[in-house]
């Protein structure tokens, strides 16, 4: 068999994921493979959940990563908390919002979705509208929505919910790259992914559980339908004295994640925001004198998740694949019904350096 991997060449990636890596994680990805259940490894498995609930923002003591992207933490969050009839609302401005949805009719739900423009962030005012109209039993919001590069007010919703229901936070794409504050926000689910703004290759997906949540699924009337992702059995293998087996964790990811997350913490977090918020003003003031706009209003945009529209006449499919192939840079397109009309210029983690700026846009000018 052709060994495929000897022609990789690096790609600076700078779409919505993932985002570069560096160098001390791949080097920590490495070392010699460790049993799931050795004691040394469990010191590094402690060691994970401390970085992250700090990182996270919560003293929950259920704060894990999971062996999955993040996805798999959408999905931990509706299946262990979700239950047939419950009422959950969903808040919707872009296609995560969207998936959301899907999983909570899935599993039987009574399913109401509060959907704002795409490219526009969510109004606290007309939640709140909603939330005097019914009493829910969940209620659901994506901080940072990657299909549209919108930043929604997380805080204010968590206000407005002040533990009437249980509240799911998706901060994927916001982890690292600005505040995510989740007890603060009294968020009772919050998960993310390692390849944004972690800067970690993509396996995992960091997620707490408050103890309101951690009570519900105690008190479910039928089992989690989904084994592989009941927190009900990963806490006995990530917590207590003595660890129980659940399934053969990937060891050699979670020493990326150790990595990535002594390097967040060593930088600070809220150095991190600032990294990623200069990159993204570097690469606004850039696009403007190309002639490039942001499709998200300003006080509405995420740092780390650059939307910018098509202009007219402009193959975008094009555009992209002339970055691949002639400057080794990728972007990401539009999704759903924004396909077509934005590309998506990814400054997560890693990426969000000045110099990765700069060399995008020397590209997006010749290209031009």
């Amino acid at each position: 068999m052709k060994n495929l991997l000897e022609n990789i060449t690096p790609t600076l990636l700078m779409g919505p994921g993932p985002s570069c890596v560096h160098p001390s994680t791949y080097h920590a990805m490495s070392k010699s493979t460790l049993g799931h259940l050795d004691p040394y490894f469990i010191e590094i498995m402690d060691g994970i959940k401390s970085g992250l609930r700090t990182a996270m923002g919560t003293e929950n003591n259920v704060t894990v990563p999971l062996s999955g992207t993040g996805s798999a933490g959408m999905e931990a969050a509706f299946v262990n908390l979700v239950e047939k009839g419950d009422k959950v609302l969903v808040i919707v401005n872009g296609v995560f919002g969207k998936r959301m949805v899907d999983l909570s009719q899935r599993l039987g739900a009574e399913t109401d979705e509060l959907e704002f423009e795409w490219g526009t962030p969510v109004l606290a005012d007309v939640v709140k509208s909603q939330l005097e109209k019914k009493d829910y039993d969940i209620v659901a919001i994506v901080h940072a929505e990657t299909s549209t590069g919108v930043k929604n007010p997380a805080d204010k919703v968590g206000k407005l919910i002040a533990g009437k229901a249980l509240y799911i936070v998706d901060c994927v794409t916001s982890l690292g790259g600005m505040e995510v504050s989740l007890d603060k926000w009294g968020a009772d689910v919050g998960y993310s992914g390692t390849q944004k703004c972690l800067s970690c290759p993509p396996g995992l997906s960091p997620i707490t559980f408050s103890e309101r949540a951690m009570a519900k699924i105690a008190a479910r009337k039928t089992k989690v339908p989904n084994w592989y992702l009941d927190m009900s059995l990963l806490t006995s293998y990530w917590g207590g004295e003595k660890r129980v087996y659940h399934h053969t964790a990937p060891v050699n990811m979670m020493y990326g994640l150790y990595q990535s997350l002594h390097l967040l913490l060593e930088e600070g977090l809220e150095n991190s925001h600032d990294r990623h918020m200069a990159a993204h003003k570097q690469l606004a003031a850039g696009l403007g004198d190309l002639g490039l706009e942001l499709f998200v209003e300003k006080s509405a945009r995420l740092p780390m998740l650059n939307a910018v529209t098509v202009p007219e006449g402009v193959d975008e499919a094009a555009l992209r694949s002339r970055l691949l192939r002639d400057f080794q840079i990728e972007i990401g397109a539009g999704l759903g019904p924004l396909a077509g009309k934005i590309v998506r210029i990814g400054l997560m983690g890693h990426t969000a350096r000045p110099e990765n700026v700069e060399r995008l846009l020397a590209a997006l000018k010749c290209c031009l």
